[in-house]
């Protein structure tokens, strides 16, 4: 009976939480309906901007059966821009009898290269055979024509490759793919929880009530909060960027210093929207339940994965997409600041709207 007592009492009050009862039994179809969605919508699509390449070359690559190719003529120096400035992931040269091959990949993402260089090489080697196979039966039909012709001896010549990484590296781990945008989504998941339930606990406490019951200003109740949250922000940002670069060997081919300001500002950005979303919390159990709907879907949009059509367009929308993006410019292609100051405004501005929104929040527990 007793037992039976404690249960019904877990389910009524479990009943009346609709918020908890919500998020428990729809909260995982959305989030694995998002999953099947966006890795759905992902697709292997490439673009190869060729310098000299053969057109019994350029078809081959075009005709393969596993990937979807789209090829673009350019000269050497616009080719190689392209793959800089992340309109193709390769350039390509190809000598007139296929014999030299020089590739030019973005190596940022390690599997993404590989596999544009094994379409690349396999489709310079199948026209390589074509062509052998094509000389021999010319050969064989000039033998049946004059038996007393000199014997012809077919060499079959491998096309010499050589490929220059313009980002990234051959070698490349899984680590390297994800490690710089893996960096900024810890940190922002990390200071969302801890600054959202902190700042949970002053308002059950009653010490933000005591706040709200002094002249104090409500911009100056926020700026207040978020410089002391946000002082155990800086410090969890920066023991997480050097230990990953310094301990852990993650690829730093930029500034380590832009890497920090990105990070911070990405904390200074969780850590509002943490404190926001307190606000609709009336326990620690309720802000764990915001995981899945305010951080999960960010991790999904945010460019960690390959995205098109509509969901990277909603990738756009979200504060996480921004970070990932300026971690990888400047960890991976070694970008400077006049390359990541529009990340920066859009995380900076992200973090300022958050502000403005918690101020305008207290404003209903109290009138400044």
């Amino acid at each position: 009976m007793r037992i039976k007592a404690i249960a019904g009492r877990i389910i009524n009050q479990l009943r009346h939480d609709k918020r908890t009862m919500a998020l428990v039994l729809l909260a995982p179809i959305i989030v694995l309906t998002l999953v099947y969605l966006v890795f759905d919508a992902a697709n292997d699509a490439y673009t190869i901007s060729v310098i000299k390449v053969p057109k019994a070359v350029i078809q081959e690559i075009k005709s393969n059966d596993d990937y979807d190719m789209t090829v673009q003529r350019d000269s050497k120096a616009e080719a190689i821009d392209a793959v800089r400035s992340q309109k193709a992931i390769a350039a390509v040269s190809v000598n007139s009898d296929c014999s030299k091959v020089k590739i030019y990949v973005d190596g940022s993402n390690a599997s993404d290269a590989k596999k544009v260089r094994g379409v690349i090489e396999q489709s310079v080697g199948q026209v390589v055979k074509d062509d052998a196979k094509a000389a021999m039966e010319d050969v064989k039909d000039e033998m049946a024509a004059n038996p007393m012709a000199p014997k012809v001896d077919l060499d079959y010549v491998e096309p010499d490759v050589t490929t220059d990484y313009i980002y990234g590296q051959e070698d490349g781990s899984f680590f390297d793919d994800y490690g710089a945008p893996l960096i900024g989504i810890i940190i922002f998941f990390f200071v969302f929880l801890i600054a959202g339930i902190n700042f949970l606990n002053e308002r059950k406490d009653g010490t933000l009530e005591r706040i709200l019951s002094t002249p104090t200003k409500r911009g100056e109740i926020i700026s207040g909060y978020v410089l002391g949250f946000g002082s155990l922000a800086i410090m969890q940002t920066i023991i997480v960027s050097l230990f990953v670069v310094y301990v852990l060997g993650m690829i730093m081919h930029g500034n380590i210093l832009l890497v920090l300001l990105v990070n911070l500002l990405t904390a200074l950005c969780a850590l509002t929207l943490g404190m926001l979303m307190s606000t609709l919390a009336s326990s620690e159990f309720q802000m764990i339940q915001f995981i899945p709907v305010i951080i999960l879907p960010q991790v999904f949009l945010c460019g960690l994965f390959k995205l098109t059509g509509i969901w990277d367009v909603l990738g756009h929308c979200v504060p996480l997409y921004y970070t990932t993006d300026a971690l990888t410019d400047v960890m991976v292609r070694g970008c400077g600041i006049d390359d990541i100051w529009l990340d920066l405004i859009v995380i900076g501005g992200c973090a300022l709207l958050f502000m403005v929104m918690n101020a305008a929040f207290l404003k209903r527990q109290r009138s400044v």
